[in-house]
């Protein structure tokens, strides 16, 4: 049956663990009072597709996957998909191979005009053109990180996420192998990102996601290797951060294993939220609208194991975690005057899902 929608409607789409012989990638609908999703389409064929980007305007999406290249050794490649609003299918558009290790995050310049790649196995980050017909293009610009740093999982750079600042002039790369940021100039007249500057964090942080604040100059990260967020004062002008203060993401009284994954800031910027692994929660803060700096609100568990990424809905009514181990996505309401989660008890059942993005669709 054909699912109909009018004017701009919001969908979530999800990526995951997955072998190519099964859906990797599902679309969602969104009901906007709830926060409830409803499953309406997915594809199949792609090998661990953990990670998306939408592009609402092109009605395109955009997926990391494992590739293979001319000597089918394995590589990070991207496949972009034509989204139908109103029959929920995803048309494959194209794939192209980004780099010459698998990647774990992709992103678009806020012209969407490229998209950028990430390589945790291969300290890489790409640059990619979009073609005009949506699909992505040859690798334009690549950059290779090099070094380590004491943790053992820091043998070697490892390039986990690439994002954009609000002005699309500068990018931050977080090298969760080499215990630092990494600021990139974004020269996309001539498809080039030139190295900025570098800011160093305490070895074995383990730096993994970044977020820009929306209004204010600062950004914040979360690391992995020891479970802490970090607030950077963000220079616009020069491309520069300086770490200010770090803060746990665990309660005092846990004494476990945990590893964290990912961060988001509310849309008023008031809050930050970031996910424990492990602890199997979201940590949430209250963001000081002066000095940027955070202070510890509550943490909440996630209602299934190993919390990977999460969104914020585009109105920041709920939040929607997604349990890689737990094979769910939980739905939490979101108070906008305390920051604080409250369950719904809607929930979404998937194999493994790492990675959801919403996107305002039109028909």
């Amino acid at each position: 049956m054909e699912v109909r929608y009018t004017m701009a409607t919001t969908f979530a789409f999800i990526g995951s663990y997955a072998d190519a012989q099964g859906p990797g990638v599902y679309a969602c609908a969104y009901d906007e009072q709830t926060g409830a999703l409803k499953l309406i389409g997915q594809t199949d064929g792609l090998q661990n597709p953990t990670f998306l980007v939408p592009d609402a305007e092109r009605r395109t999406i955009y997926t990391v996957l494992e590739g293979k290249d001319a000597e089918g050794r394995k590589c990070g490649a991207a496949a972009a998909y034509r989204f139908d609003p109103a029959s929920g299918s995803l048309q494959r558009l194209n794939e192209a191979i980004t780099l010459p290790a698998t990647t774990c995050h992709i992103t678009l310049d806020n012209t969407r005009h490229f998209a950028m790649t990430a390589s945790y196995h291969g300290g890489m980050i790409s640059l990619s053109p979009i073609l005009d017909d949506g699909g992505i293009g040859p690798t334009a610009d690549m950059h290779r990180h090099e070094g380590s740093s004491v943790h053992p999982a820091q043998t070697q750079a490892r390039a986990h996420s690439v994002i954009v600042d609000n002005a699309n002039r500068f990018a931050v790369v977080s090298d969760l192998g080499l215990d630092k940021l990494f600021v990139y100039e974004l020269d996309l007249a001539n498809a080039r990102m030139t190295p900025r500057s570098e800011t160093s964090i305490a070895p074995g942080s383990g730096p993994r996601h970044f977020v820009f604040h929306p209004a204010l100059p600062f950004g914040y990260g979360i690391n992995e290797l020891n479970s802490t967020m970090t607030v950077y004062a963000y220079d616009a002008n020069e491309g520069s951060l300086e770490a200010v203060q770090t803060v746990s993401t665990l309660p005092a009284s846990f004494e476990g294993d945990n590893a964290c994954a990912d961060i988001h800031l509310s849309p008023d910027g008031k809050f930050l939220y970031g996910s424990n692994r492990g602890h199997d929660s979201l940590a949430v803060y209250g963001v000081d609208q002066a000095s940027g700096r955070i202070e510890p609100v509550e943490h909440v568990s996630t209602l299934g194991g190993h919390p990977r990424n999460f969104a914020l809905s585009p109105d920041g009514r709920f939040v929607l975690c997604a349990n890689r181990d737990g094979n769910n996505i939980v739905t939490f309401r979101r108070d906008a005057a305390t920051g604080k989660l409250q369950p719904t008890g809607s929930e979404l059942r998937v194999s493994k899902p790492v990675c959801i993005r919403f996107a305002a669709i039109a028909d």
